[in-house]
């Protein structure tokens, strides 16, 4: 009797960057670099430009294929940070790192158009708009840069805030949604593909177009952990997926872990994502993401082993 695969698996479309191609044999991870002095994971804190190039060459040798940048943190706790501000601290760095590394693909981490034209002379490869959109003009300017763009869903959350009493679905008898975690997952896939569909109007190419559910962002844990069962769907929209996974809230409070205990509950949430059609792990642990997703790209089948000795002659 022929084995027969249990489930049925998703050939995720392809994400390409400057004609580089990530594939399910192939998933990219992005190490994440953040030039705050109070990002929520103390670790991946990089204010000075010697202590993030030390950060960058560490990933670059662990695997990593794009470093995420960015000078805000995403949370609405710390001082504000105008975009003035924001510039000054990614520009110089988003340089060093260009010069350093002039392969390496760059992302920048920003909802705002006026930092992403600012570092237009990088030559920056991929705009991460966490934010789904806040500022209209930034997918433009993307398309500009010819950059590859990153939609996101945030529930309609403006950038810097933190969710508060989110309901997703149709408002009960009483006027109050009823939150059903089916339309989470109904809104995520609407949203994502109607932002995607505008980023190829703007001109972004389909491979170049990542789509991010967003955990934690506009979210409680129970949506973030429906929504992370849904991956599959997302990777049959056409577009390639990314997750930034790493360390978050939902992680946090499914195991009920502080940020630095969260590592091997990322690590399973990684693998799922993998498994489920995934092309690209935001990270701010590479080493340990880059061998997971190979691994599981292994195991689906796309990737082979690296070496082969075990009972071979």
């Amino acid at each position: 009797m022929p084995a027969v695969d249990p489930v049925p698996l998703v050939s995720p479309t392809p994400l390409t960057l400057r004609e580089r191609s990530f594939t399910a044999a192939n998933p990219a991870v992005m190490g994440i670099v953040n030039r705050t002095p109070d990002s929520f994971y103390s670790s991946a804190r990089y204010p000075s430009i010697e202590a993030g190039l030390d950060a960058v060459a560490g990933m670059v040798a662990d695997g990593a294929d794009i470093v995420d940048v960015g000078g805000v943190r995403a949370g609405q706790q710390g001082d504000w940070v105008d975009a003035d501000e924001e510039i000054a601290r990614v520009l110089p760095f988003l340089q060093a790192v260009r010069d350093a590394h002039p392969h390496l693909l760059i992302s920048l981490d920003t909802w705002r158009s006026e930092v992403a034209r600012a570092c237009a002379g990088v030559g920056i490869d991929l705009v991460n708009d966490t934010w789904q959109g806040a500022d209209p003009d930034l997918v433009h300017v993307a398309a500009e840069l010819r950059a590859g763009y990153v939609v996101s869903h945030t529930g309609g959350s403006a950038p810097r805030t933190d969710p508060d009493g989110v309901r997703y679905g149709p408002p009960g008898p009483d006027g109050v949604p009823r939150d059903d975690p089916d339309d989470v997952v109904a809104d995520v896939l609407a949203v994502l593909t109607e932002g995607a569909n505008h980023a190829r109007q703007a001109g972004i190419p389909t491979n170049a177009i990542l789509i991010d559910p967003t955990l934690d962002f506009g979210k409680t844990t129970r949506h973030s952990l429906r929504t992370l069962r849904s991956t599959a769907q997302l990777a049959n929209l056409g577009f390639p997926v990314l997750q930034a996974l790493s360390r978050k809230d939902f992680v946090g409070e499914t195991l009920d872990l502080a940020v630095d205990d969260r590592l091997e509950g990322t690590l399973a949430a990684t693998a799922v994502a993998a498994w489920l059609g995934t092309v690209c792990f935001r990270a701010h642990d590479v080493r340990a993401t880059r061998r997971v997703v190979d691994m599981v790209a292994s195991i689906r089948g796309d990737r082979p082993a690296a070496v082969n000795r075990r009972g071979v002659r």
